[in-house]
């Protein structure tokens, strides 16, 4: 089995912590703004959304220290690490305006300001974020599948089961990685260079 980097324990906690709270955060959710009435569910909803929002900023500042491919038994392209990393603040930019919008509803709400410009621009904003989230998550957990099948290491050193091996001797999983790895040449090509 690959030996390579691991995550720190608080690290995988925190990462694989993080999931039933959001997909709590998701079954959960209000689907009515007028639901907020209830004094008691507008109260538990700025309680959830604030801790919501202090894991998501802790997690942020804690995980922002290691590399996105930590792990990596193989060289990975830089471009491949840009996707990797655009991915990644996208998925915190959702999952920090989730629950600040949140907040935002609710504090606009709890103000007697239940529809209008400053109301919908807050639902607007949730609601884009949490469809990105779902995108962003999707396609981050896709990689991470994908990242396994290649047997790059990366997976081992977050996910506790189905650790690799070593890289895919696989012809065909060969030969896609083959592919990915001329498509990311053909980017960074057509990229402009770094004055040095």
């Amino acid at each position: 089995r690959f030996m390579g980097e691991q995550h720190t324990f608080i690290a995988k906690l925190i990462h694989w912590l993080f999931i039933p709270l959001y997909v709590y955060g998701i079954f959960k959710q209000v689907d009515d703004i007028s639901q907020l009435e209830d004094n008691t569910l507008l109260i538990f909803e700025v309680i959830f959304a604030s801790v919501f929002l202090v894991i998501v900023l802790m997690r942020f500042f804690y995980m922002r220290r290691f590399d996105n491919f930590k792990g990596a038994q193989v060289p990975v392209h830089k471009i491949h690490r840009l996707i990797g990393k655009t991915v990644h603040i996208g998925m915190y930019l959702c999952l920090i305006l989730l629950p600040l919008s949140g907040l935002i509803i609710a504090g606009l709400f709890s103000r007697g300001i239940e529809d209008g410009p400053l109301q919908d621009a807050a639902l607007t904003i949730h609601e884009i974020a949490a469809d990105m989230s779902y995108v962003l998550i999707a396609v981050h957990i896709s990689a991470a599948i994908y990242s396994r099948i290649k047997g790059e290491g990366v997976w081992s050193a977050m996910v506790p089961i189905l650790k690799e091996d070593e890289p895919s001797t696989n012809p065909i999983v060969q030969k896609i990685a083959h592919f990915e790895n001329q498509i990311y040449n053909k980017i960074e090509e057509i990229l402009p260079k770094k004055q040095e």
